[in-house]
């Protein structure tokens, strides 16, 4: 398959919304816009089939807290059981990272059972039926999320089509032993000629350092060796830029008044942007859920929209999965990851939804 992109893009933004104020990410502020844009959604379904609108409050407490308990139950349980059972502690540090979307799946279909059971004259099936329209929407917003943490990238291409995720690289040059006040990742325009065609491709990094103490010799010196280790002996380093071990680094020096500019030449490894493909598969899934809502509303035969939602959403994750990185080590040896075994029964549950929706048929018009 054909990267996005036609040629590479290296990808280093600040996963901070506003620099300078870290506790901001965009991660956390495009998940929490996905409830507040769900909600409203769910206050115009609610309003046009007739239903109490107070009662979106409701529902919106059992869905946050089904999305983020279950995500997170879901990744400790599926993909790290041993590391955060031996430490159940750590099962609350979300903030480091850690939540799966089956699990996620999971809890929602669980809470709605408790929320429909606890409010009369919404059927269960009725009310997930609208919910999935707006999860698509949140899904492909959390996607994007994802994409500005430079976070479940996609595995090497083998082309020079890609994108070349550089921030963590960024944050360990950051960690040098000389007073750096900025750093930039790019890709060059003058190093096309380097390109061979097979996803490893030309990057260049620069480097503000204040002058201080240093010497252009004494600088030269140090970076020689520290940028060196940087660039090959982090596991973030090998897994997304391609500097050669055996020879020297390559950087220049530029004097400039009260700093250096040292740009570093090297190679980055071209991946698929898979972020991408799963935010643009989850809102096409949005807009044809929300068109099949908006053409036939209460008359939709009750489990279609759940039905389609697996079979779309699920079925696509398992396609992606081909393209992505594994989350954990013992995916390496396994035919198919984690997140593809756990899509599979999601997708047959849709499909038996979608076969017993359609034999009950779309409902006549009231006249």
């Amino acid at each position: 398959m054909l990267s996005f992109f036609l040629s590479y893009i290296v990808w280093d933004p600040s996963p901070a919304v506003f620099g300078g104020f870290e506790r901001l990410r965009w991660y956390s502020l495009l998940f929490a816009l996905g409830f507040i844009i769900s909600q409203q959604f769910m206050v115009y379904f609610f309003r046009k089939e007739g239903q109490d609108e107070r009662l979106v409050d409701k529902l919106t407490i059992y869905m946050v807290l089904a999305t983020i308990l279950g995500a997170r139950l879901g990744h400790v349980l599926f993909y790290e059981p041993e590391k955060y059972l031996s430490n159940p502690i750590d099962i609350l540090k979300v903030w480091e990272g850690g939540l799966a979307s089956h699990g996620a799946a999971i809890a929602i279909l669980f809470a709605l059972w408790l929320y429909s059971k606890r409010t009369p004259g919404q059927s269960y099936l009725w009310v997930v039926d609208r919910i999935v329209i707006v999860t698509a929407m949140t899904g492909a917003m959390i996607r994007v999320g994802n994409l500005m943490n430079s976070e479940i990238g996609g595995k090497d291409t083998g082309t020079d089509s890609g994108i070349v995720y550089a921030r963590d690289a960024e944050e360990i040059l950051q960690s040098l032993k000389v007073p750096i006040e900025s750093i930039e990742a790019y890709k060059p325009v003058d190093r096309d000629s380097e390109l061979q065609g097979n996803g490893i491709v030309p990057v260049n990094f620069d480097l503000v350092i204040s002058k201080g103490n240093f010497s252009k010799e004494d600088l030269s010196g140090i970076l020689a060796q520290d940028i060196k280790y940087a660039l090959t002996r982090f596991s973030s380093s090998k897994e997304y830029l391609a500097e050669p071990v055996e020879t020297p680094v390559n950087f220049e020096i530029q004097e400039k008044p009260g700093n250096y500019l040292v740009t570093v030449k090297t190679f980055g490894r071209a991946k698929y942007p898979t972020q991408i493909y799963e935010a643009a598969s989850y809102f096409v899934i949005f807009l044809v859920l929300l068109g099949l809502w908006s053409k036939f509303k209460s008359r939709l035969p009750e489990g279609l929209l759940l039905g389609l939602f697996l079979i779309s959403v699920f079925g696509m994750r398992f396609v992606w999965e081909f393209f992505k990185e594994v989350q954990v080590d013992f995916e390496q040896s396994m035919q198919f990851n984690m997140g593809q075994l756990l899509s599979i029964p999601l997708v047959v549950i849709g499909v038996v939804l979608v076969a017993r929706a359609l034999k009950n048929g779309i409902k006549p018009e009231k006249s």
